[in-house]
């Protein structure tokens, strides 16, 4: 016992002393004299800027750095050195006007994931391959297509018979609508939905939306900045099992559209790929994308980036709904005069200006993705500053979408930004939900049209209030920060109209 006190110190100063000379030979050696970099608030040894970053709000943190040192700048997290993009014209010069940086940068607990394959996190040839496959097999089974749109509307009567149920008291809004976001996924994807009652589903829908927020939590980030110190931590552990188990599942039911899978009569992505794949194989091909990893990954990206982000900006769409009563008023004005009773389509859009507006205007204000974290894949001068191969590059989407240059009221609910003075709706250039270039979401035109049809649908049968005893006021809108912005546990009701 004695002696282990008595090499407590040494070990410690030991560790410390390698901390920071690790530190200081990343800090000089990422410094290059003879070349302009982005500049920056001074680092700590160590920690570099991550003692000054909100861990509540880190965009909000950054978006206030921006205003300080401009739109291209460094920051440190730990003693990674981190270049970032801000603002509109930046942030479309950088991914849609440049090809330095389509590279995803790949963390500790990605890897540790096994996450590197499918269509989120992966890179070169595999990447381009998957994603092209991804959105084929989306567009081939409905996306933007009247078969999707079907059964969209069939998966909101689902829905509002749910809420139907409630009889007009409080209720938390979190699983009803994920369910029936995430059963959109499971009819692209599997061929079929799932009962809200399933708890295999739940379980599946429950953890895949539990990682999302670890992923962006504060102490999975410490692992990822310093992951030999920190791989202890029970939110990595978590993210972990939750993961895997959730991976099994999938594998499952792989393995019974396997079975029963017909080529010539594919029920949804799972089928094309495994057709895909035999056709490869049978050919001769076995050097192709198409393998189990790239398949499982691609189901686990799709429901993960398909299911969280929408049904997060359908629940906040709700919820300010209920803030903003007369907002609301106008919404269900416009639907009953132009729709009336009748099942709103995707046509009808067009000839809803003022909801498709408020519809915009609640994914820009919520802001459920607020950045993406790309690198560099070559060295590259970029607006005057010099960015070195390899480095990360995160890009910071919340300050295009509140950018003060444009935007009339860029922190304010205000649907009026999307509407000409005629009251016609009015596209913005700076509208960047779903990031921009070749990184773009691949569920982009799927995401779009359920959150106007099931916004629509909810809208025309329900009016959504506070609970008693709370007012419009006091509704809260601060998100939970994970990778991406939900809404803080909340109750609404939804009274029959």
């Amino acid at each position: 016992m004695e002696s282990l006190f008595l090499q407590s110190p040494s070990t410690t100063t030991l560790l410390g002393t390698v901390g920071i000379l690790l530190a200081l030979y990343v800090f000089f050696c990422s410094f290059n004299h003879q070349k302009k970099e982005p500049p920056g608030p001074r680092p700590l040894l160590v920690f570099g800027n991550l003692l000054q970053l909100n861990p509540k709000s880190p965009h909000s943190t950054l978006c206030e750095l921006y205003k300080k040192y401009g739109p291209v700048f460094t920051v440190h997290f730990g003693a990674k050195k981190v270049v970032v993009l801000a603002g509109y014209r930046t942030i479309k010069r950088a991914l849609v006007n440049h090809n330095a940086f389509s590279e995803k940068d790949i963390s500790p607990i990605i890897n540790d994931l096994k996450l590197t394959h499918g269509i989120v996190f992966a890179n070169g040839d595999s990447w381009k391959e998957m994603r092209h496959f991804a959105l084929t097999n989306l567009k081939d089974f409905g996306m933007g297509k009247k078969v999707c749109e079907e059964k969209i509307i069939e998966e909101s009567q689902h829905l509002m018979d749910v809420l139907k149920e409630k009889h007009g008291k409080a209720f938390d809004t979190y699983q009803p609508v994920n369910y029936a976001v995430a059963n959109i996924i499971c009819s692209s994807v599997y061929g079929h939905r799932f009962e809200y009652d399933d708890p295999e589903f739940r379980d599946m829908v429950d953890r895949a939306n539990k990682n999302t927020q670890l992923l962006g939590s504060a102490s999975v980030q410490l692992y990822n900045y310093f992951p030999r110190l920190f791989n202890w931590l029970g939110a990595r552990k978590q993210m972990m099992e939750n993961a895997f188990a959730n991976r099994r599942k999938v594998a499952e039911l792989v393995e019974g559209l396997q079975d029963t899978l017909n080529p010539q009569m594919c029920r949804g992505l799972v089928d094309s790929f495994l057709a895909r794949k035999a056709h490869l194989e049978a050919s001769g091909n076995t050097d192709s994308h198409y393998c189990e990893n790239n398949l499982l990954v691609t189901v686990v990206n799709l429901f993960a980036a398909g299911t969280e982000t929408t049904s997060s900006s359908l629940r906040y769409g709700l919820l300010l709904m209920a803030k903003y009563p007369k907002i609301q008023d106008q919404v269900q004005e416009e639907l009953s005069r132009v729709v009336g009773d009748s099942q709103v389509r995707v046509e009808d859009r067009k000839n809803l200006p003022y909801t498709d507006a408020v519809i915009h205007e609640m994914q820009r204000i919520t802001n459920a993705v607020p950045w993406s974290v790309h690198r560099a894949s070559q060295d590259v001068t970029f607006q005057g500053y010099f960015i070195k191969k390899g480095t990360p590059v995160l890009v910071l989407l919340s300050s295009a979408l509140h950018d003060e240059d444009e935007w009339e009221k860029p922190y304010t609910f205000y649907p009026e930004h999307f509407l000409h003075k005629d009251g016609s709706f009015r596209k913005r250039d700076a509208f960047l939900p779903f990031s921009a270039g070749s990184r773009v979401c691949v569920g982009e035109g799927l995401a779009r049209m359920e959150l106007f049809l099931f916004f629509t649908s909810l809208l025309q049968h329900f009016r959504f209030t506070p609970p008693p005893g709370v007012t419009e006021d006091e509704l809260d809108l601060t998100p939970v920060v994970g990778l991406s912005l939900t809404p803080s546990p909340h109750e609404l009701c939804a009274v029959s109209r």
